[in-house]
């Protein structure tokens, strides 16, 4: 693992560093090569100009050596050495002695042959004749002076040889040398402004090229880069909705579109994620729920069967005893005989009515045998109907009635299922005590795949903080005594056991309605649908009852 550093290095400023290096390298081997050729250029033309200028020496000179006019020759050579930048011009015979010179201390001094300016013609053991233009030059400096010195040698011609005044031997070919000093004085301060001007340039072309390869690479790269760092840190911190700007074509282009539909697949696994995280919370939750009903249910269960073992047997002899005693007393012909008689009556009533107690708790406690079979809910519902219409006739409740002709059968116990119902249908008509209207209807979710009755009501309706403990055991909210509370709960717990649910929607004021929702038998669905096509109809009969 690469251990962070206090100076990070970017890639933008990598690359600006290897641009900006890389061009100045590039202008620097520019700048010296052009000042090498044009330090070459300008020594090929000073050559040229001092060739020239010896060859005018030369031909200006002719006529005056032709007649052997020394005077004339000097006073020549003098006008020719007071030109600007001209430092010396002198003559030298065959046998090195100087002849003419515009500095009269050096007339006759004979050169040295191993000098500078003698040593590439006598170098070996015989003069060179011939030497090419570009030789004949030399550069050295003189008094502190940056001197040029051109030598063009004096060529025997049958003019000269032949003529009757200084008669030369027409085998001699080189006469003498003309050598001819320029200053370089001029050329080098021409040089010198050419090269300042030249590293000007470079160097403002060098400043003007790193500006542009530094604004280059901060638009073009350093800003794309960094939106994209800034991005992938935003999504790793959960941003999954921040999408980068798709501002060019380019491969940064094709990088930013590239995060962006990575961020949005992300984001939609997230959601995925996140969906099946809450149903899976959501299941966990139903699931503890249930373990904690399942655990209030165990202990009422055991307390349940505890109390019915207790009491049953002696409710039982209670209730034996007083009809016994119901029985002897009506035969006795005593003053009192009604009143014992109708307290007897009361025993044996109350005494009855712990024992439906007791059953429904031996039923809560699961204690009771259950046996299930396939059964026809709409028959259920008819005999649960057939119970309660008398009540609902005194109350003054409407009645309507809607069974589904298709409904498929249901594997229950028919009795338990049918107490459902009806405790349904008398909390409904006990909440309707100055009538109302009353709703029983079936129907099938082939979609859950289950059997649905509904019970709604139009009476008073359930208190939002009443709604949540209604299957609670034990508990209600009648004032009558005689209320156990267990009908709710005793409901619940059936429709648990049969692997079902029971549901309820309420508005205070308006009414209730209950859904019991029961598994369909397998295969029920299309046997259902065929009998309702050969027009079979259930044994309740289907339609409104009022």
């Amino acid at each position: 693992m690469i251990s962070p550093s206090k100076f990070r290095l970017g890639l933008a400023a990598k690359l600006a560093i290897c641009v900006v290096a890389s061009t100045a390298a590039f202008f620097a081997l520019f700048g010296y090569i052009t000042v090498r050729i044009q330090r070459d250029y300008a020594w090929n033309e000073m050559v040229q100009a001092g060739d020239r200028v010896t060859d005018v020496i030369l031909r200006s000179a002719r006529f005056q050596m032709m007649r052997n006019d020394r005077d004339s020759l000097y006073h020549l050579i003098q006008d020719l050495g007071a030109e600007p930048n001209m430092r010396r011009i002198r003559i030298f015979n065959k046998d090195g002695r100087i002849t003419l010179s515009t500095d009269e201390r050096e007339l006759g001094k004979v050169v040295d042959k191993n000098a500078e300016q003698c040593v590439l013609c006598h170098s070996g053991s015989q003069p060179l004749e011939d030497i090419e233009r570009s030789r004949r030059a030399r550069e050295f400096t003189e008094n502190g002076v940056h001197t040029l010195g051109v030598m063009r040698p004096i060529y025997n011609s049958p003019d000269c040889s032949s003529a009757s005044c200084h008669v030369h031997q027409a085998s001699q070919r080189v006469l003498g040398v003309i050598d001819a000093h320029v200053s370089l004085s001029a050329v080098d301060r021409q040089i010198q402004e050419q090269q300042r001007t030249l590293t000007w340039f470079l160097l403002g072309a060098l400043a003007f090229g790193c500006v542009i390869a530094v604004l280059f690479i901060w638009f073009v790269i350093y800003r794309p880069v960094k939106a994209l760092i800034d991005g992938t840190h935003r999504v790793a911190g959960g941003d999954l909705d921040y999408r980068l700007p798709v501002t060019s074509e380019d491969e940064l282009g094709d990088l930013a579109a590239s995060f962006n539909r990575m961020t949005g697949e992300v984001a939609g696994v997230q959601s995925k994620i996140e969906e099946q995280v809450r149903r899976k919370t959501a299941e966990l939750e139903r699931v503890h729920k249930t373990l904690l009903a399942s655990e209030k249910l165990a202990s009422i269960g055991k307390l349940a069967a505890t109390v019915a073992h207790e009491i049953n047997n002696p409710l039982f002899g209670i209730l034996t005893y007083a009809r016994l005693l119901l029985r002897g007393i009506m035969k006795l012909d005593i003053p009192e005989r009604d009143e014992f008689a109708e307290q007897l009556r009361t025993i044996e009533r109350e005494s009855k009515r712990c024992g439906d107690l007791v059953k429904n708790l031996l039923t809560f406690s699961r204690q009771a045998p259950s046996r299930r079979e396939p059964a026809d809910l709409n028959t259920i519902v008819g005999r649960a109907t057939l119970l309660i219409k008398h009540k609902l006739d005194m109350q003054s409740i409407g009645f309507t009635e809607n069974l589904s002709p298709t409904l498929p059968s249901v594997y229950c116990d028919a009795n338990q299922i049918q107490q459902i119902v009806l405790v349904l249908m008398v909390n409904a008509s006990e909440a309707m005590p100055k009538g109302g209207e009353l709703g029983v209807s079936t129907e099938f979710d082939p979609a859950a795949g289950q059997c649905l009755v509904r019970v709604k009501d139009t009476g008073c309706g359930i208190p939002d903080d009443v709604l949540p403990h209604i299957f609670d055991p034990f508990f209600t909210t009648k004032e009558d005594p005689n209320r156990t509370g267990l009908g709710l709960a005793v409901a619940h717990s059936i429709i648990e056991q049969h692997g079902g649910e029971i549901t309820v929607n309420s508005t205070p004021g308006k009414g209730t309605e209950f859904i019991v929702a029961l598994p369909a038998a397998a295969g029920q669905p299309a046997l259902a649908k065929e009998r309702a096509e050969a027009g079979g109809a259930t044994p309740a009969s289907a339609g409104d009852r009022h």
